[in-house]
């Protein structure tokens, strides 16, 4: 337990690095615009006392002359001015990108007299490595006849999807009575201060017909799972499945998830890279690709992306390397290298899929909580039993400096096919941003 205990509290600390990567990445995209990249459980995500979130967007399809819809911001709250010339540009930037993850899935719309609403996220990342989250309600406004969906779209550097989400019911609520309800409730939100892990904040607010109402807003007391729901990931894929998923993703490979629904997309694709944790997915990460990004698929660097089912026969035709490819409707793999069962050391495999069957077959599981505190010990473990014993493997200078000696941390693992495993990961970036702020932050031995 106690090196348990150790392992993940410093570990913890590697998310610090990560803007720096990301930035780089960035700046290598031929794209030039905002990418989603992971990074929402980065401790900057989590901070108590921030805003809840920098603004809250309208997002509608306005007809083009050509007949096509396009997204376009029809309102914001609140709107900034006096900014200096770097924040406009970098504000700009950011209302140019929001429309086109709002409604990634291209312009064929046409009005409609019902519509299920639906919840989901996405990540943008500005080439200073600075990251926002866009927490997404798209719904169909209230009203007689044949009328288009639009998108509220709240902007936050906070990671905390199940917050966000029951902040995004009330603004649907208040949307069916009117978009002026909706201003003073996200006016005291924005002037509440964000609740430290396990703390509540409570938000008053006045609707017409109903008086004041009291809303409290909690978040989990385990801030690095705020932002996942296991269960969707588990309701889709058999525990086998997650496993070579998992499998490919520690190693960084090129993973592409297929889903017609947004929310499912962006659910469970936050749910695979939490598994990683406490380590932290560097590289491209676009829970939701949009229509005009589809070449992202053939980017040579790792990523791990989703995309809806639609645009399947178009990925299938784009000239990309490797890659795993999973069906999220059918809950299985399209597309596979092929050596995804024998990357994992077996003993650890098995006692994986155990741990992932029990919870499937224990009904007295019931809340997403419990769901994501299991699936996650049993990933933690992993990384607990592979590569935890890296600290007794960096060695000090007199300056408080240290180097990592990698070859006796892999010597130091008596199995072999545990030893086999443990060399391809050490040479991974997640593995290396981790070492390097381990060798720069001295952390004092349990006990000493």
């Amino acid at each position: 337990a106690s090196i348990s205990n150790f392992f993940r509290r410093s570990l913890r600390r590697s998310g610090r690095r990560e803007g720096k990567e990301e930035a780089s990445a960035a700046e290598n995209n031929p794209s030039r615009m905002p990418q989603g990249k992971a990074g929402e459980r980065s401790s900057v995500l989590y901070s108590a006392g921030q805003f809840f979130f920098e603004y809250l967007v309208v997002v509608s399809l306005k007809k083009m002359s050509d007949g096509r819809y396009e997204p376009k911001i029809t309102y914001q709250f609140p709107k900034r001015e006096n900014l200096l010339k770097g924040q406009k540009e970098e504000e700009e930037r950011l209302l140019q990108a929001i429309p086109l993850f709002c409604f990634p899935d291209g312009n064929n719309w046409a009005p409609v007299t019902e519509f299920t609403s639906e919840t989901f996220s996405f990540v943008l990342t500005n080439v200073d490595g600075s990251r926002k989250i866009g927490y997404c309600r798209r719904l169909l406004p209230s009203g007689r006849g044949v009328r288009l969906p639009e998108v509220f779209c709240i902007i936050s550097c906070l990671g905390c999807f199940g917050l966000f989400s029951k902040i995004l019911d009330e603004v649907e609520k208040r949307r069916q009575i009117s978009m002026a309800v909706i201003y003073p409730f996200m006016q005291g939100l924005r002037e509440s201060p964000f609740p430290a892990p396990g703390k509540t904040v409570t938000i008053k607010s006045f609707i017409p017909e109903s008086g004041t109402e009291l809303i409290e807003l909690t978040r989990p007391v385990d801030a690095h799972l705020e932002h996942v729901e296991f269960q969707a990931l588990l309701q889709r894929l058999s525990p086998h499945l997650i496993l070579h998923i998992f499998a490919s993703a520690v190693l960084e490979r090129r993973l592409i998830f297929l889903a017609e629904e947004l929310s499912v997309l962006s659910q469970c694709i936050h749910a695979v890279a939490a598994l990683l944790y406490p380590f932290t997915w560097a590289h491209t990460y676009i829970p939701v690709v949009p229509e005009c990004l589809l070449d992202t698929v053939c980017c040579p660097t790792p990523f791990m992306v989703g995309i809806q089912m639609r645009h399947l026969e178009r990925v299938l035709d784009q000239p990309m390397e490797e890659a795993l490819i999973v069906d999220l409707c059918e809950g299985k793999i399209l597309r596979a290298v092929g050596d995804e069962e024998e990357i994992l050391p077996i003993k650890l495999q098995n006692e994986m899929l155990t741990s992932l069957n029990r919870h499937n077959n224990n009904n007295n599981v019931h809340t997403s909580e419990q769901v994501n505190t299991l699936v996650s010990e049993a990933f933690v473990q992993f990384f607990v039993r592979m590569v935890g014993h890296y600290a007794s493997h960096i060695k000090w200078s007199k300056t408080g400096s240290g180097t990592f000696q990698e070859r006796a941390f892999c010597k130091a693992i008596a199995s072999k096919t545990n030893r086999k495993f443990v060399k391809k990961f050490v040479k991974t970036n997640m593995f290396s941003l981790f070492i390097e702020e381990a060798e720069k932050s001295r952390i004092p031995q349990e006990g000493k």
